[in-house]
């Protein structure tokens, strides 16, 4: 796949951490699907999550710790309460399917909110 610089993302100098067959295409369109209009700071948080699956086992990542990561890592601009103005539907959860990588184990309550 190629991102919108003709490159897989992998390759790209955006996104040096991207899972292989990630694109920024493709990402596009699943933000766009979600309901975002995916700008600049959206691309930055997508890279920072793909730097820390890079530097972590996937098997083995925790939601807790990816959260507190993110949250250190964008403390200046507010942190979470930044990103989730970003990634209505959870930094953690919505940034992973943007990003091209797979929610940690726990990161979404899939029953919140409904009434079944």
């Amino acid at each position: 796949m190629t991102d919108s610089t003709g490159t897989n993302g992998a390759n790209s100098p955006d996104f040096p951490y991207a899972p292989v067959g990630w694109s920024r295409q493709s990402a596009e369109s699943e933000a766009v699907a979600a309901g975002l209009a995916p700008a600049a700071e959206h691309w930055e948080a997508v890279s920072a999550l793909q730097e820390f699956f890079s530097r972590h086992d996937g098997a083995s990542i925790n939601a807790r710790a990816l959260h507190d990561a993110l949250e250190e890592k964008f403390h200046s601009r507010g942190g979470m309460k930044y990103l989730y103005c970003l990634f209505p539907g959870g930094p953690v959860t919505q940034g992973c399917l943007v990003a091209g990588l797979e929610p940690p184990a726990g990161s979404a309550d899939s029953g919140f909110g409904s009434v079944q």
